[in-house]
C-alpha cells in the first residue's frame, strides 16, 4: 500500500519580512467582548467587559497573530480574575504581559472597559437601589515593567451657580417690594433653597501608576471622589423624601462643570500622598445641559507632580501631559 504524501505545514506568513520594512506603533484588536464572573462574598458578580489589545510591530515582521489576542484574553480571565475582587487594571496588566511575550513585541498596551452593578442605599428612605458604574483599566507592558491606569465613571447632578445667583437677586427685589427689610431678606435667602437649572453630570477619573509604583488604586475610592465632586449624587430608585434630599443638597451645593474637575483633582492630590510625582491624573466632567441644546465639558490632565506644584503655587504649569503622552512615555 502506497504511503500518503505528507502535507507540508503552512508557512507562517505573519512572521515573514514585509515588502515595506517600517515599524508600526500599534497593531491589534478592538471590540473583544467578554462576560467575567467573579466570586465574592459567596455570590457571583457579572462584569460585562470590552477589551482592546495592541502590540508594537518591528520592521522585519509582516504581521501579528490575531487569534492569539483572543486566546490570551480568555486565559487571563480564567487565571487572574475568577475568585478575586475584580480590578480592571490588574487584568489589563496580565493580558498586556502575555501579549508582549506571545507576540514578541517591545511593548504591549491593553485597555479594559467594564460595566457593573452596585447596590446602594438612598439618602432618606434607606431603600436599596442598583446603580451601574463603569470601570476602566489600562496597562502598558515593556521590559522596564508595567504601568497601569485605573479609571471610573459615575453620574451625578449639578446645579448652576450663575442662574442661582440671578434668581436670588430677583428674590431680593420681590421680597423688598413686599415690605421685608434687608436683614429679613437675607435671612430668607439663607434659609430657603434658591431655584436654578440643573444638569445630569458624567464624571470620569483616571489615576495612573508608573513602573514600580503601587500595585493598584482603589476603584471604589475613585468613584466616591467622582460622585462627591458634583452637587449631589443621584439614584435610580427614590421615594419622595429621597427626591427632596437630593434636590435640596444639589441646590445648597451649586457647582460649575469646572468646579467638579477641580474638586476631583484636589481630592486626588490630598488623598494620594504616597503616589510619586510621575503618577498620572485625568479628571473629566460632562454636564448634559437642560436649558441649552449643547453639553459642556471640562478636563484636567497631567502628572501628579504638576498638579501638586500648581495647587501649592496657584501658577499654571507650562504643559499639561495628556493620557496618550503618559502611556506612550513608557520606556521601550
Amino acid at each position: 500500500m502506497a504511503s500518503q504524501p505528507i502535507t507540508p505545514p503552512a508557512p507562517d506568513v505573519q512572521a515573514s519580512v514585509p515588502a515595506t520594512q517600517v515599524s508600526l506603533s500599534r497593531v491589534g484588536v478592538t471590540g473583544v467582548e467578554k462576560v467575567i464572573r467573579v466570586q465574592a462574598d459567596g455570590a457571583e458578580n457579572l462584569f460585562y467587559a470590552d477589551f482592546e489589545c495592541f502590540v508594537d510591530l518591528n520592521p522585519q515582521q509582516a504581521g501579528v497573530h490575531m487569534s492569539r489576542f483572543e486566546e490570551i484574553v480568555g486565559e487571563a480571565i480564567d487565571e487572574v480574575v475568577l475568585g478575586e475582587a475584580f480590578r480592571a487594571e490588574v487584568l489589563a496588566a496580565h493580558v498586556a504581559q502575555r501579549v508582549r511575550e506571545r507576540q514578541g513585541g517591545l511593548r504591549a498596551e491593553v485597555s479594559v472597559t467594564a460595566r457593573y452593578p452596585e447596590t446602594v442605599s438612598t439618602p432618606k428612605s434607606g431603600m436599596s437601589t442598583q446603580e451601574i458604574y463603569v470601570l476602566y483599566g489600562t496597562a502598558v507592558d515593556s521590559e522596564q515593567g508595567t504601568r497601569t491606569l485605573t479609571g471610573v465613571q459615575a453620574q451625578g447632578m449639578t446645579a448652576c451657580p450663575c442662574a442661582q445667583e440671578m434668581v436670588a437677586g430677583l428674590s431680593r427685589e420681590r421680597l423688598a417690594e413686599e415690605g421685608f427689610d434687608a436683614e429679613q431678606i437675607e435671612r430668607v435667602i439663607d434659609v430657603v433653597p434658591i431655584a436654578t437649572h440643573n444638569q445630569r453630570g458624567i464624571g470620569t477619573l483616571h489615576v495612573g501608576c508608573p513602573e514600580g509604583g503601587p500595585a493598584w488604586i482603589d476603584a471604589p475610592e475613585l468613584l466616591r471622589i467622582v460622585e462627591s465632586s458634583m452637587s449631589s449624587e443621584i439614584y435610580e430608585l427614590m421615594k419622595r423624601p429621597d427626591e427632596m434630599a437630593v434636590v435640596v443638597k444639589a441646590h445648597e451645593n451649586p457647582r460649575f462643570v469646572e468646579d467638579c474637575v477641580r474638586e476631583m483633582v484636589r481630592q486626588v492630590v490630598e488623598g494620594y500622598l504616597d503616589l510619586p510625582d510621575d503618577a498620572f491624573v485625568m479628571a473629566r466632567q460632562e454636564n448634559l445641559e437642560t436649558i441649552h441644546r449643547h453639553n459642556v465639558v471640562a478636563e484636567r490632565y497631567g502628572t501628579l507632580g504638576e498638579l501638586r506644584a500648581e495647587l501649592a503655587s496657584g501658577e499654571r504649569q507650562s504643559r499639561h501631559l495628556s493620557m496618550r503622552d503618559w502611556l506612550e512615555s513608557a520606556p521601550p
